[in-house]
């Protein structure tokens, strides 16, 4: 078998996400309840994911969105990390403004990027499994950033179901293309 190195990082990005996803699933939970959703998108779909971030980006005008979506053309993969967190884990802290039964019986409303409201410990858990998901991308010098904007879009356009998702865009080439961005302004 030949590889050349174009396909070597292709795989080499595919299997980290896959590890990635490990860290992601094992990162620990609120009182042990697993609420998260992970997500692997390549390909035609990625592509796809990025051209709907620059339309909505001139669109309505928001520049991040057509800088990210243009980063987001330069990246190998896509990892979407996204938690139900309307559940709440029954803690009865108040984080969300309200108490856990208030919480489980409020209507679940799309907002304007994700549907609420939230278990202040379901978005924790959700911080959790992608810090652990990204170190292990950094650990195999895989490139990476946590986007907000991606994950907002692979939601709007199904990929993903869970109440708040995030995307990490995923690189192996001689400069991160996620990093050193032009802010937009002039």
């Amino acid at each position: 078998m030949l590889l050349k190195e174009e396909e070597l990082r292709r795989e080499a990005v595919k299997l980290s996400a896959y590890l990635m996803a490990i860290s992601a699933r094992t990162a620990p939970k609120a009182k042990g309840e697993d609420d998260i959703e992970i997500v692997y998108i390549d390909g035609d779909e990625k592509n796809r994911i990025s051209e709907e971030m620059i339309k909505i980006g001139k669109e309505k005008g928001i520049y991040g969105f057509v800088r990210d979506g243009e980063s987001l053309k330069l990246s190998e993969a896509i990892l979407l990390i996204g938690v139900f967190g309307c559940k709440p884990v029954k803690l009865n802290c108040g984080a969300c403004g309200m108490s856990c039964e208030d919480l489980e019986k409020a209507e679940k409303v799309e907002g304007k990027d994700y549907r609420g409201p939230n278990c202040a410990f379901k978005l924790i858990d959700l911080g959790i499994a992608v810090g652990s998901a990204v170190k292990f991308a950094s650990i195999v010098n895989v490139d990476n950033r946590i986007m907000y904007r991606i994950g907002t879009v692979a939601r709007k356009l199904g990929y993903a179901k869970a109440d708040v998702v995030l995307g990490i865009p995923l690189s192996c080439t001689g400069k991160n293309p996620f990093f050193d961005r032009k802010n937009g302004k002039k």
